[in-house]
């Protein structure tokens, strides 16, 4: 994230503070919490496997937590040492012992677990949602529920909802309410993703979880719905040991402030969630089954064509087009799996845009001319994010957001800035100012955010083994 000389600077700057700090009290030194991590030069942060979390992927770690931690290290200077936990409560108390400096896990902050730790500053907020398997009949209130509420043992979820369950209980006992039928029945045999798993199986019937952790899943498990929406606003933040001093907490909200002006966090935010915020039921339980069915067909055709691009994002492009439908046209003309136009088609020898082999090299290659005229600086997934909103708008149009997007303020090198003004292409305040002129912005944005959708969606089938 920043230069090695920044980091020796800052690293500096933070130890001479703390130096005058003490110097000023006039008191005998005492290590802070934060000199002790500068000076062993590393920080110890426990945490939880997860695609919102941490994982390793097939480029090394991986996970939104992740990123936002090796970016906090990064800041101070030091190595990251990170502790993955299966079990919450161990790493809770490993955190209490002072073996950990952090615990870094995507939960929310409860007033039970406010109660035994301290915390940074929250950087995002989410909702806490009761799940239940869609085609079951919807509870409307946690004294419609007939079966038990799994969570991870020790977990937010686990802590918001005995909390909620000791007051219903309260107020049956007093005689207000009908008595409560459910119970909290923890595990530390599976995670949340697994328990969400679960409910889209059938195998239990309630879960609670997240709204980041439960929009990741919905993709892949399109049956799983929402019963009731239990905290509408709880922040996510980072645990801290409760007695220590406020230095850590005090650099952690020097580099959120940081992150966040430098718009980094954005980008991060993006990255991970940034395409999955919308779900659409039929549309996800659609691209499952034909991912399934219909691609096999043409997997050894999007992987021999697929040059230096990952093969599962050509797969997504093509289902985008045409759903995988060789025989596809639009009402404009466009043609077979990669929906190319007649000159498209010529540029690129395809004679018959409905052979699919034909369709896969042309759209493949031409493709691939796109993304070599995206700016090399432009680093990626935004090189690609950009040829591909140019390959359904053009690259004229694209240029016009990304002068747009610099007109307002923001950086034409970033998907996240450009994507919110491509919407602006039709409009006449806006695109009367541009070279191209009119363009359905709108659903270039959509047809890209789609793609990221089905490729995530592709990616976890493969690792899967599914297709």
């Amino acid at each position: 994230m920043q230069s090695q000389d920044y980091k020796k600077r800052l690293k500096l700057q933070l130890i001479i503070i703390l130096s005058i700090a003490v110097i000023s009290c006039g008191v005998p030194s005492v290590p802070t919490a934060l000199s002790s991590l500068l000076e062993r030069e590393s920080i110890r942060v426990g945490t939880v496997y997860g695609a919102g979390t941490f994982y390793n992927g097939a480029e090394g770690p991986q996970g939104f937590e992740y990123e936002l931690l090796a970016g906090f290290a990064d800041y101070l200077g030091v190595t990251l040492d990170l502790y993955p936990f299966y079990s919450y409560e161990v790493m809770l108390e490993q955190l209490e012992e002072g073996n950990l400096d952090i615990v870094a896990t995507g939960d929310a902050v409860t007033p039970s677990l406010k109660s035994r730790f301290a915390y940074g500053p929250a950087y995002q907020h989410v909702q806490q949602e009761l799940v239940f398997q869609a085609g079951t009949s919807r509870p409307r209130d946690l004294l419609e529920l007939d079966a038990p509420i799994v969570t991870v043992a020790g977990s937010s979820q686990a802590h918001l909802l005995s909390n909620l369950l000791d007051e219903v209980t309260d107020q049956a006992s007093d005689g207000e309410s009908p008595i409560i039928k459910t119970q909290l029945v923890t595990t530390e045999d599976s995670d949340s993703e697994e328990l969400l798993q679960q409910v889209a199986n059938g195998d239990i019937a309630y879960t609670v979880a997240d709204s980041n952790r439960l929009a990741l899943q919905r993709r892949r498990y399109p049956n799983l719905a929402v019963a009731k929406t239990l905290n509408e606003d709880m922040p996510m933040a980072w645990a801290l040991p409760l007695h220590q001093d406020d230095s850590v907490k005090a650099a952690l909200i020097e580099y959120f402030g940081t992150v966040h002006q430098s718009g980094w966090f954005t980008v991060l935010e993006d990255k991970y969630f940034g395409h999955i915020r919308q779900f659409d039921y039929v549309d996800s339980r659609a691209f499952n089954y034909a991912a399934e069915t219909a691609l096999a067909q043409y997997k050894p055709l999007f992987q021999q064509y697929a040059g230096e691009l990952d093969w599962r994002l050509l797969a997504a492009m093509s289902y985008q087009e045409s759903h995988w439908d060789s025989d596809a046209i639009s009402r404009t003309g466009v043609r077979g799996l990669m929906m190319l136009t007649m000159d498209t088609a010529s540029d690129w020898n395809v004679d018959d845009r409905t052979d699919p082999e034909q369709s896969i090299r042309g759209g493949s290659r031409y493709f691939a001319s796109l993304l070599n005229r995206i700016p090399a600086r432009i680093s990626e997934p935004d090189r690609t994010w950009m040829a591909m909103a140019s390959y359904n708008i053009g690259m004229g149009h694209l240029e016009d957001a990304r002068i747009l997007t610099e007109q307002q303020g923001g950086n034409p090198d970033l998907w996240v800035d450009v994507k919110r003004r491509l919407p602006q292409l039709r409009q006449k305040k806006y695109y009367r100012t541009t070279r191209y002129g009119y363009a359905r912005g709108d659903e270039a944005l959509q047809y890209v955010e789609n793609i990221r959708r089905y490729y995530d969606s592709l990616v976890w089938l493969d690792e899967q083994g599914k297709i």
